[in-house]
């Protein structure tokens, strides 16, 4: 068998496994070198209205289907005075790398603000915003600097500098790794035992962004893709190993050598590890349910990630066990080193029998407080936020606020409406657009009709006057989709109204209309998992209900930092707006995942001591006694990595450090130490019942393994 056999080949040839780990590594370094590719803006929707508009005019009319940057230009002289500048500004831009056009103000209907002090420079680009080469952004941010001078203040924003603004993986990773690493001293005492779950995860971390920074020449995947890999990564990484060192020093406390307690390790804790890793894989790859493409690679990229840790953690870690041997406690530090096994000495044994004193006090009141946590949750809204989200430390951000002070915060999300023309009569049609469009409710203005060479397609740009994360926007791009095709009904012509602000409403349309199947799918596999694993029908109902409250109580939280504003200056989130609507999926994938790794462990050895002294009551107390400094420093190390996340600048990878530590914080605590034990007190021998009939059905998957020689 897997854990029984290839632990201890590991232990008898330690050096060859670590060999062959380290060809893996740079074999896929290698590959990374060669074929590596760019991550990007990556929201292609297929299906959707606003992707067939980028598609027809791909088609019909090229030069406005590639990206586009808005230059912002503010002289509190006024501009006029500033003319020289502008015209050597726009000669410069017009030598820019893959700039197809450059207008300038003197080109454009009112691109200079009423009071003078602000104009707009549009520049459009042949290639999509995550197409274009990283130095061709990186001459136009260049170009922006060089020309800001005090007096002659130039800004730039649009859909080319927010493909730039992603901060490369690198500082918050750190931080996340100095956390674990004070974190895992104080749960092992030993500078050994916590470096080696740290070298693990490295190991897998390295391997997973080779592989998927591969796959980006491939797959157009978006640009916050490897934070999101390595927020899991690290977190998933080294939480597998620590499960699995604390289980071989608990071996080697209870008397067994050091092969024997690899082999136990490895056939306990290494099950557990295998079975919450494939759950957490499993539900990251349901995220293609969703039918976005960019969803789904994100899922994909982490389940990469978290698909290597659990390789590590079986293949390779019994073999640096052998390397450490009985020296995984040395180098101890002074007054933190303790005992790896504590049945009926340490906190959690106490714990939980204060719990299981007053079980229905502790039941109601950790519901209490979950429900309230979750509250905010009636208020949510899913969209997308824009630039006035980023911080002013951003040259878009900047920018955001001139064209908001300068024409109307609707400048920063521009609607644009696509014609098809297919017959003489639809050129007279289109050019009774505008006047149609700027009756709407909403509107602040409507740019002339665009017509391409041929006359077979045009363009009529729509300026809300609200900004492009407000719910009036989104009514207003609603009210144009029923009446733009109809005002052409019975023409040679035919309309799709899209936009960047557009593309984000059809991804929250989309994830809306599949998000209930997705949940049900989800919970569903993990309660059939939970089932054929414990042999009952309370415990994966149990499971399912508490991880859909920690999980709520996660979203409760969001809202009230990012829509409501609560406690945002101290997280850095300078303005509210709604929450990213790809983000409940996504962390209802992965937080599903990540907390069957403790329902997984916690039960298992509750399990373990059921089955060994037929005591419910003892086994409860026994099985969180023995855990709970597992899972409270692998949920500290989770914890401290998705909050180093909330360092960052981005609000996307803050929301998802929020929303990850929340829940975690919620489901090893409050759930873990609380909740579980006192339903489990409550319910009695009920939490082992499974029926005959249902025992016959549902396949057997086996995490207990039968004892090692020397074991009691």
């Amino acid at each position: 068998m897997l854990f029984d056999r290839w632990p201890r080949f590991a232990s008898r040839h330690p050096w060859h496994v670590l060999a062959v780990a380290l060809a893996v590594l740079v074999s896929f370094g290698a590959l990374f070198a060669l074929f590596g590719g760019r991550y990007g803006e990556g929201f292609n929707l297929p299906g959707t209205e606003s992707q067939r508009l980028v598609d027809l005019l791909a088609e019909r009319f090229p030069e406005t289907a590639g990206g586009s940057a808005t230059v912002v230009v503010h002289s509190p002289d006024g501009i006029g005075l500033q003319q020289g500048r502008v015209d050597e500004l726009v000669s410069a831009l017009q030598l820019l790398p893959d700039v197809f056009g450059v207008s300038p103000p003197s080109a454009q209907a009112s691109a200079v603000s009423g009071d003078g002090t602000i104009a707009r420079i549009n520049v459009g680009y042949a290639k999509q915003a995550f197409d274009l080469d990283r130095s061709s952004v990186d001459a136009l941010l260049d170009l922006v600097e060089e020309h800001s001078i005090p007096g002659f203040q130039v800004e730039v924003g649009g859909q080319v500098v927010r493909a730039s603004e992603q901060e490369p993986p690198g500082s918050a990773e750190l931080i996340g790794l100095a956390a674990a690493v004070i974190i895992l001293l104080f749960a092992f005492g030993s500078l050994v035992a916590a470096g080696v779950p740290i070298l693990t995860a490295l190991l897998a971390l390295a391997s997973g962004f080779f592989v998927i920074g591969t796959g980006a020449s491939i797959f157009d995947m978006a640009a916050f893709t490897p934070q999101f890999a390595a927020m899991i990564g690290i977190g998933v990484g080294i939480d597998y190993s620590l499960l699995i060192v604390t289980r071989y020093r608990e071996g080697l406390e209870r008397g067994l050598d050091v092969d024997d307690a690899i082999v136990k390790a490895a056939s306990t804790a290494g099950r557990s590890v295998a079975f919450a890793g494939s759950a957490v894989v499993i539900a990251l790859f349901g995220l293609w349910v969703v039918g976005i493409p960019f969803v789904g690679f994100l899922g994909t990229a982490a389940s990469i990630v978290v698909a290597l840790s659990v390789l590590v953690a079986i293949f390779v870690l019994p073999a640096i066990l052998k390397l450490a041997g009985r020296n995984i406690d040395r180098w101890r530090v002074p007054l933190l080193a303790g005992s790896a096994h504590e049945s009926e000495t340490g906190i959690g044994y106490r714990l939980a029998r204060v719990v299981q004193r007053a079980p229905w006090l502790f039941l109601v009141l950790s519901l209490g407080v979950l429900l309230t946590l979750a509250a905010p949750v009636l208020d949510l809204r899913l969209g997308s936020s824009d630039a006035g989200s980023n911080p002013e430390s951003l040259t878009s951000r900047r920018a955001y606020d001139l064209l908001a002070e300068g024409f109307g915060v609707g400048f920063n999300g521009p609607i644009l409406v696509g014609i098809a023309i297919d017959g003489p009569g639809g050129a007279n049609a289109v050019e009774k657009l505008p006047s149609v469009i700027e009756q709407q409710s909403g509107v602040a203005s409507v740019s002339p009709p665009r017509f391409n060479g041929d006359s077979t397609a045009a363009t009529i740009t729509v300026i809300p006057d609200s900004s492009p994360q407000d719910e009036d926007t989104k009514q207003l791009i609603e009210r144009l989709r029923q009446i733009v095709p109809g005002e052409l009904e019975g023409t040679d012509a035919s309309a799709l109204v899209g936009g960047p602000t557009a593309v984000f409403i059809d991804i929250a349309a989309r994830i809306e209309s599949r998000m209930v199947f997705f949940f049900i799918g989800v919970i569903g596999l993990s309660f059939l998992l939970l089932m054929a694993v414990f042999r009952s029908v309370l415990i994966p109902l149990k499971a399912a209900v508490m991880n859909i409250l920690s999980i709520g109580a996660a979203y409760g939280i969001l809202v009230a930092v990012f829509q409501w504003g609560w406690f945002g200056g101290l997280l850095g989130v300078s303005n509210t707006g709604p929450i990213e609507s790809f983000l409940p999926m996504m962390l209802f994938a992965v937080l599903f995942g990540l907390s069957m790794d403790y329902e997984v462990f916690l039960i298992s050895r509750i399990q373990e001591e059921y089955l060994r002294t037929g005591d419910n009551t003892e086994a409860v107390a026994r099985g969180l006694s023995a855990t709970t400094r597992v899972i409270t420093a692998a949920a500290a190390i989770m914890v401290a990595v998705f909050l180093a996340f909330v360092a960052g600048d981005q609000r996307i990878v803050k929301e998802f450090g929020v929303g990850l530590a929340s829940a975690i914080f919620i489901d090893a605590t409050l759930v873990r130490l609380i909740l579980v034990p006192s339903f489990m007190q409550l319910a009695g021998d009920a939490n082992w019942w499974f029926p005959r009939w249902l025992d016959r059905i549902v396949p057997r998957i086996g995490i207990h393994s039968s004892p090692v020689n020397g074991e009691q």
